[in-house]
């Protein structure tokens, strides 16, 4: 590895939580119910079936009581505790397994499932229980609270952190994407264009593979500890 290398970005995707046990959208089991995505994942979806939309976030907020971080999310976060330059993880996942295993520099793009959205006002809160449709907001009163999840549609969350951050990178790494859904499947030009070293951990190719400088193939799990390793050596 490079020893000058001091701004890093880290990119991650659902593949890293699906070895703790996280079904994917996009995966073999991605449906959920016999709903399609756009069924409950749109903000269509929410204006047609309120109900069906929460219950589903619902459904998902439970499961990670049943789930651990794995030694993918351990690695990223001994990174995070011990790297002394910059470094940005831009996760995909709405999960809070990044966190549970010690991440701080952290940014969730698409929302966070121990999150509620007010509708109204636009306040976050922490939500850890199920969200009834009509949970009232204790920012403005209203019963407008959603899951705080980007829907299909709707712009990610800090388009122009993430995008400073990419043109700073020294080292750009997406681990466990697919490569398909933007504006994240772009971060891998942003810094390549700006000069960064692209490294990709996957179990297979993603759409974007060849605009990286290294593809590696195998689980985040026994991937992702190894790089970090070479980080800190």
């Amino acid at each position: 590895m490079p020893h000058d290398i001091n701004n890093i970005v880290i990119l991650t995707g659902a593949g890293i939580s699906a070895e703790s046990g996280l079904a994917t959208f996009r995966g073999p089991d991605g449906l959920w119910e016999g709903h399609r995505v756009e069924d409950v994942c749109t903000p269509e979806a929410l204006r047609r079936d309120r109900a069906l939309v929460h219950r589903f976030y619902d459904e998902r907020r439970a499961k990670l009581a049943e789930v651990q971080p794995n030694a993918a999310h351990e690695a990223i976060a001994a990174l995070d505790r011990a790297w002394a330059g910059e470094l940005l993880i831009v996760t995909q996942n709405v999960d809070d397994l990044h966190e549970r295993a010690g991440a701080r520099r952290l940014l969730h793009m698409h929302g966070e499932l121990k999150s509620a959205l007010c509708a109204a006002c636009d306040k976050a809160v922490r939500w850890d229980g199920p969200m009834p449709p009509g949970s009232v907001c204790d920012g403005c009163g209203k019963p407008a609270l959603r899951p705080d999840i980007v829907f299909f549609g709707e712009m990610p969350y800090e388009m122009d952190h993430i995008d400073e951050a990419l043109k700073r990178a020294d080292l750009f790494v997406s681990i466990g994407t697919s490569g398909a859904v933007y504006p994240a499947a772009g971060f891998v030009q942003i810094a390549r264009y700006s000069g960064a070293r692209t490294i990709e951990l996957n179990l297979e190719p993603s759409a974007g593979s060849g605009y990286f400088d290294e593809s590696l193939r195998g689980p985040a799990s026994v991937l992702a500890p190894r790089l970090v390793r070479k980080l800190l050596a």
